[in-house]
């Protein structure tokens, strides 16, 4: 199956998440996320999945934290990303692309200002 060019939504959104945070896990995409839009993801998984399409093309980075931090949370360990070069030329690709005015992120269109 040929690999798309462009980025869904969801993986611009995710991209944008990246580019302002130096390392984010997937309950804390999914928390701004949720803060941006006013509503939650239809499934994690898809929020997951868009993590590893995004790390399987160079456009995030990722690597477990340390045990020793999720222990002394009292939590498993998570898994950790940034956003690469690659991924920073992307987005700013995808944000050239995109209208002035609005964003697309999501399955809704919000303001450009309310996107981090």
């Amino acid at each position: 199956m040929p690999r798309r060019a462009g980025l869904l939504p969801l993986e611009l959104a995710i991209l944008r998440v990246a580019a302002v945070e130096p390392e984010v896990h997937g309950f804390g995409v999914a928390r701004v996320l949720r803060e941006v839009h006013g509503a939650g993801l239809t499934a994690h998984g898809t929020l997951y999945k868009a993590l590893s399409r995004l790390a399987g093309r160079a456009l995030l980075a990722s690597r477990w934290e340390p045990a020793e931090n999720a222990e002394e949370a009292g939590r498993p360990r998570r898994r950790l990303y940034r956003i690469t070069d690659a991924g920073q030329a992307a987005l700013s690709a995808a944000v050239a692309a995109a209208p002035e005015h609005t964003a697309v992120a999501g399955r809704r269109r919000v303001p450009r200002a309310a996107l981090p």
